[in-house]
C-alpha cells in the first residue's frame, strides 16, 4: 500500500488534526495515513500533565471504523525523544510500503527543518507534504516537495488545553470520543460532570463502530490496538483477494474481544456454539478467547454472517476447510505490523503471494515457533498444516 505518516505530540487531538489527515488523504490518494503520537518531541516539553497512554487513548477513540487511519505507537514504545529518522526506518521495515512515505509536515516546522536529525536524509527517502498551518506560500523550503492546499484550520492543542482548565468552551474542538475521555478521565485540568456516555452500550453509527468502541471499552490498550492493527490489516488483503473489506475489518477488530475474560466465562461463552471442549481446551482454556467471541459478536450484535463468526472462531488453531476470510483473518493476527518477532518475508509474501501459499507460509512459521516454545500444538492445527501442506505441494 501507499502510506502518508503524521506525527505529533497529539495534545490533545483535535478536528484540526483529522482534517489535515482527511485532506491528505483525499488530495494525494494515500491508501492509508498513519498517526504518530510522540512520546517526548525533541522541540516540546513532554507530557504536561498528561501521559503518553492517555494522548493514544484520545486517538483510538477519535477514528472508530476508519479504515483510512491507522494509529501507530511506536514512539511511544521506544520512550525517549523520538526523531522522525528513527520512525521512518520502523515504519518501512514494518510496512513495506509501495513507494516513497508520504511525510506531512506542517508549515510552522519549515524554518527548523534543517535542526531535525539528517534531515537531507528525511527528505530525500520520503515525499515531504507542506501542509498549510499558518502561511500562503512554502518558497522558503529548500527540499522538494509537495504543497497541501488544505483549509487552515485555527485549532491549537495548547489552546484547548488552557480553555480546558479555564472552564471555557473546548467540546466541539475535538473528536467525540475523545471529549468523553477528556470528561471521564478529569484530563487536562477538566473539572465538570461526566460525559455522560455510557461506554459500550451506546447506540453507533454503524455495526462496526458499535463493536470497535465495545472491544476498545474491553480490552487493555495495548490489545485493542493489536485489535485495530488485525482489522486495517485484514480489511487491505480483502480488498487485494477480492472479499468483502468491512467483513475482513469486522472479523479482526472483534477477533480477541473475549482475550481478558477469565477461564470460567470462556468455557460458558464457548460452549454456546455446541461444541464440546478438547483436550488441550480443557487443559489451556485461554484458547476458547476465539470461540467466546464468535459466540458473544453473534448474541450480543447480532452478526449473523457465517464467514466473519469462523474467522473470529478460527483465528487461533485454524481448522481444515476454513474459508478465505478465516484464512486472512489467521494470516493477519500473526504478522501484523505491530506485531514483534516477524520474520520480513512474511510481510513481503503478503503482497506478493496467493492467499493460500500465504496462508501456508504463516502457518507453518507459527507452528515452528510453537514447537521451539515446547508448546503443544491443538489437533486442529496438526491436521491443517498437513492438508494446507498437500495442497500447496499438490
Amino acid at each position: 500500500m501507499t502510506l502518508a505518516i503524521l506525527g505529533g505530540s497529539f495534545n490533545p487531538v483535535h478536528v484540526g488534526h483529522l482534517a489535515l489527515a482527511d485532506a491528505v488523504l483525499s488530495t494525494f490518494h494515500y491508501d492509508r495515513i498513519l498517526l504518530i503520537p510522540s512520546f517526548q518531541s525533541p522541540f516540546k516539553e513532554s507530557g504536561q500533565g498528561v501521559s503518553s497512554e492517555d494522548r493514544l487513548d484520545l486517538l483510538l477513540a477519535s477514528v472508530a471504523a476508519d479504515s483510512r487511519i491507522g494509529i501507530e505507537d511506536c514512539e511511544i514504545k521506544r520512550r525517549g525523544i523520538s526523531y522522525t529518522i528513527d520512525t521512518l526506518n520502523d515504519i518501512e521495515d514494518r510496512y513495506k510500503p509501495q513507494g516513497k512515505i508520504g511525510l506531512v509536515l506542517g508549515d510552522d516546522l519549515i524554518e527548523g527543518f534543517l535542526g531535525w536529525r539528517r534531515a537531507d536524509e528525511l527528505a530525500r527517502r520520503t515525499d515531504v507534504i507542506l501542509a498549510r498551518r499558518l502561511f500562503q506560500t512554502h518558497d522558503s523550503f529548500p527540499f522538494p516537495h509537495r504543497n497541501l492546499e488544505n483549509e487552515i484550520i485555527s485549532v491549537a492543542s495548547k489552546d484547548i488545553r488552557r480553555r480546558i482548565a479555564e472552564g471555557r468552551s473546548w467540546k466541539y474542538l475535538v473528536p467525540p470520543g475523545a471529549r468523553n475521555l477528556i470528561q471521564d478521565r478529569r484530563l487536562y485540568g477538566y473539572t465538570a460532570g461526566p460525559s455522560n456516555a455510557q461506554g459500550p452500550q451506546d447506540p453507533s453509527a454503524t455495526l462496526i463502530s458499535q463493536v470497535e468502541e465495545y472491544t476498545r471499552f474491553l480490552l487493555p490498550r495495548n490489545r485493542f490496538l493489536h485489535c485495530r492493527q488485525v482489522a486495517l490489516f485484514s480489511r487491505d488483503l480483502c480488498v487485494r483477494f477480492g472479499l468483502s473489506e468491512a467483513q475482513g475489518y469486522l472479523a479482526g477488530i472483534a477477533h480477541d474481544l473475549c482475550k481478558g475474560m477469565e477461564d470460567d466465562q470462556l468455557k460458558a461463552l464457548a460452549l454456546q456454539d455446541g461444541l464440546s471442549l478438547s483436550p488441550l481446551e480443557e487443559q489451556k482454556p485461554s484458547l476458547l478467547h476465539a470461540r467466546a467471541a464468535a459466540v458473544l459478536l453473534r448474541s450480543r450484535f447480532g452478526v449473523e454472517t457465517e464467514a466473519v463468526l469462523e474467522a473470529i472462531q478460527c483465528h487461533t488453531t485454524g481448522a481444515v476447510g476454513m474459508g478465505n476470510l478465516a484464512k486472512i483473518v489467521y494470516v493477519a493476527d500473526k504478522i501484523e505490523p505491530s506485531r514483534s518477532g516477524v520474520r520480513g518475508e512474511l510481510r513481503v509474501l503478503a503482497q506478493t503471494e496467493g492467499l493460500d501459499r500465504l496462508f501456508y507460509e504463516v502457518l507453518k512459521d507459527t507452528v515452528a515457533y510453537l514447537q521451539s516454545k515446547g508448546r503443544e500444538l491443538s489437533e486442529e492445527t496438526k491436521a491443517l498444516l498437513h492438508y494446507s501442506q498437500g495442497g500447496i505441494e499438490g
